[in-house]
């Protein structure tokens, strides 16, 4: 039986949220705050609700036409029907509350506005695709919202209008040039310059034999690519899944711009998806760290050097500690590009704190897990006078910062960056002093 209410915020994890008549709390997909909507209750729990909008009964003025003719249907946006306004706030919202919940820290003036991205469409730098069969052959799309279906599209608002058709490109291409044979393709990934031309696919596939001449001719001839490589990946999970990457084409690697520094970055690389909205993150995180050359000075999971190479610049010894042999790889060829000498940790960040000494400063950008019960106590014992904690996920970031302030740290301030235009995804750069 259909229920109206009203949509009162948005949550984290992108639906909005409202009350039942009985008091219980609704999580309601498609929602936007000050909608009178009627909804579908799609799961009951005691205390909650899961449902959908079927009927908006009063629109709010914060709802905007979402642009995308795949939304509502693929699960990569939640937003779009939310002015960016109110999902700016939203963001910094969802930081607030994590840090009160879970941090143990309910000063609220303590989170600064959310920083706009530069771009709120054609902002992304790489997407994914996964792969399946459709009445045609093989097919690329994106997963739906709420479940893993696959939704086939011809072309995606958030890259660059050079390239927003090249999803139907290349289905098209890989298609006509499968033929009928299974090309063991897992995912299919797309890498765009945002200030640099480099264009590069990247096929992840099962080990086995491959039609590589044939692909490579296909994809240059449609995408014009300044690099194609292929990723053969194991059944098995984890970083050594990977078991190889093949260059077919061109460079074996994307070269991007970041603050006016050349990167190279390999397809399994993690790089951040919207390079104009990243310059502003790591302009504020190095202004935050305020590294000199006194300083010695730790970048936690370094990556591919985003953090490493401004640091080097400034301070008067930079420590880099990865365990990604593939972004090793790239930091260390970063490093001699820009010119500038890191001291660079192969291993695990829990085992290597160990060993890695004392720091004036701090900087740690850990994958959305956060950090490890060793690599807190690591972190606490290295005795940094400042940590700069980027992070990618609000429980988690607030979970890590609960231990720090628990071990002699104090928050000083945590200021949200938005990367992630049209979804509840938000960065988050937060700074902590050691008082004891």
């Amino acid at each position: 039986m259909p229920v109206e209410l009203d949509i009162e915020s948005l949550a984290y994890g992108g639906d909005a949220i409202g009350h039942m008549p009985d008091g219980r709390v609704a999580f309601v997909r498609g929602g936007c705050p000050g909608d009178r909507v009627e909804v579908e209750i799609l799961n009951e729990h005691p205390r909650r609700v899961e449902a959908v909008v079927t009927r908006i009964v009063s629109p709010s003025p914060e709802r905007v036409e979402a642009p995308c003719v795949y939304f509502g249907i693929c699960g990569g946006c939640q937003w779009q029907h939310v002015s960016y306004k109110t999902q700016l706030e939203a963001k910094r919202q969802a930081v607030v509350d994590a840090l009160t919940r879970i941090g143990g820290i309910p000063d609220d003036s303590l989170v600064a506005p959310t920083v706009p991205s530069p771009d709120e469409y054609g902002y992304r730098n790489k997407i994914e695709m996964v792969v399946g069969t459709g009445n045609q052959g093989l097919t690329l799309g994106f997963t739906a919202a709420g479940s893993h279906d696959l939704v086939p599209i011809d072309s995606c608002l958030l890259l660059p209008t050079r390239l927003r058709k090249a999803p139907k490109a290349l289905r098209g291409t890989l298609r006509y040039a499968s033929g009928s044979e299974d090309l063991g393709l897992k995912r299919v990934a797309l890498r765009v310059g945002a200030n640099s031309r480099d264009v590069e696919v990247a096929l992840w596939t099962k080990p086995g034999p491959f039609p590589r001449s044939l692909i490579t001719r296909a994809l240059g001839d449609a995408l014009r690519p300044t690099s194609i490589v292929r990723v053969l990946v194991k059944e098995e999970k984890g970083p050594r899944a990977i078991s190889n990457v093949e260059v077919l084409k061109g460079k074996g690697a994307w070269r991007e711009r970041l603050n006016n520094r050349g990167m190279l970055v390999s397809a399994p690389s993690f790089f951040q998806v919207n390079t104009r909205a990243a310059e502003e993150l790591v302009s504020r995180a190095i202004a935050a760290l305020e590294p000199d050359g006194t300083d010695r000075v730790l970048d936690l999971y370094a990556g591919v050097g985003t953090f490493s190479l401004p640091i080097a610049e400034r301070a008067g010894e930079t420590v880099a500690i990865e365990s990604s042999r593939h972004a090793l790889t790239d930091l260390r060829r970063n490093a001699e590009a820009s010119e500038v000498w890191i001291d660079i940790i192969p291993g695990d960040a829990s085992r290597e704190l160990k060993a890695a000494g004392a720091f004036t400063r701090v900087l740690v950008d850990p994958p959305r897990t956060g950090l490890s019960d060793d690599a807190a106590r690591g972190l606490v014992a290295t005795r940094a006078e400042r940590i700069v904690y980027v992070s990618c996920d609000p429980a988690t970031l607030a979970r890590d910062v609960k231990r720090l302030t628990e071990n002699g740290y104090t928050l000083s301030s945590a200021t949200p960056v938005d990367l992630f235009p049209q979804t509840f995804h938000v960065e988050t750069i937060a700074v902590l002093d050691r008082t004891s």
